[in-house]
């Protein structure tokens, strides 16, 4: 089942890239949790359930970033959990600065929906929370 992970997660990162936040919404819980970024601004949030997690996702992206990119770097089969790493490239709205970091992301599934979502500023952070090392 771990691979099919590696793979759900895949679809929704690419789904994600295209702007399409409906065609993958069977793959997620119906009580989906998206947990702020562990060393980022929005550590300690929550967001619950499909709709909330869009609107973070919408506020983020149309307050904070002129541009905002992200570069899936590998995803890491963990079992019940997929960490995807990733490099971020964002330049602030109005300030214009860059700021580039390459982060991961922990994918909680379970029969074949995610679960739960957390950012990690620091990789080895992320891989430690999967239950793997660097």
């Amino acid at each position: 089942m771990s691979q099919e992970n590696v793979e759900i997660v895949r679809r929704i990162y690419e789904a994600f890239l295209r702007g399409d936040s409906d065609g993958p919404a069977q793959l997620f819980d119906p009580e989906v949790e998206l947990h702020g970024t562990v060393g980022g601004l929005s550590e300690g949030s929550v967001a619950r359930g499909l709709q909330q997690i869009r609107r973070v996702f919408e506020e983020w992206d149309t307050e904070a970033w002129d541009e905002s990119r992200l570069e899936a770097e590998g995803f890491i089969d963990a079992g019940d959990r997929v960490v995807m790493l990733q490099h971020e490239l964002r330049r602030g709205k109005g300030s214009g600065v860059e700021v580039e970091s390459d982060t991961a992301v922990v994918f909680e599934l379970c029969d074949g929906r995610v679960t739960r979502i957390q950012g990690y500023m620091d990789r080895v952070s992320a891989l430690a929370a999967a239950g793997l090392s660097e």
